[in-house]
């Protein structure tokens, strides 16, 4: 029995809710949340990074996507919800089970500071039609978690120059001609990364998310930051004042917004802004709802910002080389499992200069355990490692240059022919589409069908993108790039793709069971020729680690694909050698030989 589960479910009698929603999120509409937020997580069990959790006086269901499908069916065994694969066939949506649940006059909740706006709205929507109401103002986990974490409040840093390549004055006086072209009076951000972004600060609030929670109100000529005081020290101030940047409580963000006058028009993003907020406004407000000028401003990436994360990626590659070298030099000769393995990597990353923290946690999945896509290996339960089979290790790190993301997945002994087959595949669709040329004006999802056909042809898929945008020390997942064969609206990802975004390339092969295989490279986005038609695009790569040739069959692979490998291979070994020991490098020359 689920005791937390029949404590809300009095709750949201005594309140007269009949549907009550509990998303992952906090009052930023955050991918990644702080312990305090992981209000889901406590009631249901499941401690993936997505879903949402409906309860009903006799239904509970958990809506997760492909990425936690397995991790999910395991996590919720007794504890009351029904697991509801998202995208699968007969599968409700969210918004269709609440309709269906929801009686003629009935109420539906949840915590109006973690759903946006847009999705209030379109509650509000169901609950019209059932001549009914939304109830928002309470937050009925909170009244049954009696020992919740305390919000985060670590203290702020200002990232300079000469890692951010841009001033804080020139991002704000840039994002104000955005607001005046709008039509516009001031802008209201209240996503995290942006605001980290626009003010060169950031903080640790959200685990392997350097951010701090904060609201931000830009005006013609100062903005207000909401935040925490105790997150702010004396040089921040200074810094802040310098900046034009006044101080505010971080829960007074509700009243700022009651206060602005009656003509005001204010441009904000009703898919990024909490409902509470949104309601907040005087009705004699106009809000201009459009996308946060700095969500497109933050993804391309400028002239330094680009050279640093080269420099990070090069300490990265380092980094993941000497695990490879260790990994295959040593697996069957010392005792080893997924998670000693995950702690031997984190080691090598916290030797390099400038590492700040992990950019997530690890994936260190073997075997079988490789078929979750994100895995988490526990200390006393992690699977041994053993000279057979398959590693799949997916990491990266932030840097004071940059941020990283890479997967490998490596052979560590006999595999079979099936796995074989799968493993070169998915080498070919990276390849695939690292190499592709394109006119401007394309996005992510003209090209991810050109990674994913090698897979379909077999009849295979995978049940996620194919890549997302990185963040420059910032989050490891942002918008508006990214790669995906269909849009999916929540995720932000289907923007055309600028020089200057980063944007993974990661496809796989995920057998319940069986294995797991995914190869993911950071690509930048680079201008080509530029002709009659139009200017042409191309990627380069700025992952550098071998792909590991002990699983690749070379007659799979076409003598393009394999002279953009042996490419690559050459990269690698100019950029790293000279940053390993000998017996490495002599080793690294063995795993960036052409075939």
């Amino acid at each position: 029995m689920n005791n937390k589960l029949d404590a809300l479910r009095e709750e949201m009698k005594k309140h007269g809710i009949d549907v009550y929603l509990i998303p992952t999120a906090d009052f930023h509409n955050s991918e990644y949340v702080g312990d305090y937020f992981k209000a889901r997580e406590f009631v249901t069990g499941f401690t993936g990074s997505a879903g949402t959790a409906v309860v009903t006086s006799d239904k509970a269901g958990l809506w997760t996507d492909g990425r936690y499908f397995i991790q999910a069916e395991a996590e919720l065994v007794g504890s009351g919800f029904e697991l509801y694969r998202m995208g699968m066939e007969d599968v409700p949506e969210i918004k269709d089970f609440v309709r269906d649940n929801l009686p003629e006059g009935g109420t539906v909740g949840f915590d109006g500071r973690v759903l946006t706006a847009k999705q209030a709205e379109d509650y509000q929507k169901i609950a019209d039609e059932k001549h009914g109401s939304l109830h928002v103002t309470e937050d009925l986990v909170d009244l049954i978690w009696s020992d919740r974490p305390a919000m985060a409040c670590s203290q702020i840093w200002i990232l300079t120059e000469e890692y951010s390549g841009e001033s804080a004055a020139s991002k704000l006086d840039r994002i104000r001609k955005k607001i005046r072209e709008e039509g516009a009076d001031c802008h209201v951000v209240s996503s995290l990364c942006d605001i980290a972004w626009i003010l060169n600060l950031r903080a640790d609030d959200i685990a392997h998310c350097p951010v701090f929670l904060s609201f931000l109100l830009i005006g013609p000529d100062d903005a207000t930051l909401f935040v925490q005081p105790e997150a702010v020290t004396d040089e921040v101030r200074t810094y802040l004042d310098e900046c034009g940047v006044k101080l505010a409580p971080y829960g007074d963000i509700y009243d700022g917004m009651a206060a602005l006058s009656n003509d005001t028009k204010i441009l904000l993003d009703r898919r990024e802004v909490n409902c509470r907020l949104a309601e907040a406004l005087p009705d004699s407000v106009t809000v201009i709802d459009k996308a946060n000028p700095s969500v497109f401003m933050k993804a391309v990436k400028n002239e330094t910002e680009i050279k640093n994360t080269r420099l990070a990626h090069e300490k990265d590659g380092v980094v993941m080389t000497k695990f490879m070298y260790w990994l295959k030099t040593n697996v069957g000769n010392t005792q080893m499992d997924e998670y000693t393995v995950g702690c031997y990597l984190d080691q090598l990353r916290g030797r390099q200069e400038h590492f700040l923290d992990l950019s997530f946690d690890d994936i260190c999945a073997y075997g079988e355990n490789a078929a979750m896509m994100h895995y988490a290996a526990a200390k006393d339960i992690a699977a041994a490692v053993r000279p057979e089979g398959m590693l799949l290790v997916d990491s990266g790190g932030h840097y004071l240059e940059g941020t990283t993301d890479i997967t490998r997945t490596f052979i560590l002994g006999e595999i079979t022919p099936k796995m074989r087959l799968h493993y070169t595949t998915v080498v070919r669709c990276m390849l695939t589409l690292a190499n592709v040329k394109f006119l401007h004006g394309c996005a992510g999802i003209s090209m991810d069908v050109l990674c994913r056909e090698p897979l379909w042809e077999m009849g295979i898929d995978y049940r996620c993108g194919t890549g997302h945008g990185v963040g420059h020390i910032l989050s490891v997942h942002e918008g508006p790039n990214g790669f995906r064969y269909k849009v999916v609206p929540e995720r932000s990802d289907a923007g055309v793709l600028e020089a200057g975004m980063i944007t993974t390339d990661e496809p796989g092969v995920y057998l319940e069971g069986e294995y797991g295989i995914r190869i993911e490279n950071e690509l930048l986005c680079v201008e080509d020729e530029k002709n009659e038609y139009g200017q042409f695009m191309r990627f380069e790569p700025l992952t550098l680690c071998p792909i590991d040739l002990d699983g690749i069959d070379p007659e799979q692979m076409t003598p393009g694909e394999r002279q953009q490998l042996n490419d690559y291979h050459r990269l690698v070994y100019e950029k790293i050698a000279p940053h390993v020991s000998e017996d490495e490098r002599e080793w690294l020359k063995k795993y960036t030989r052409e075939i």
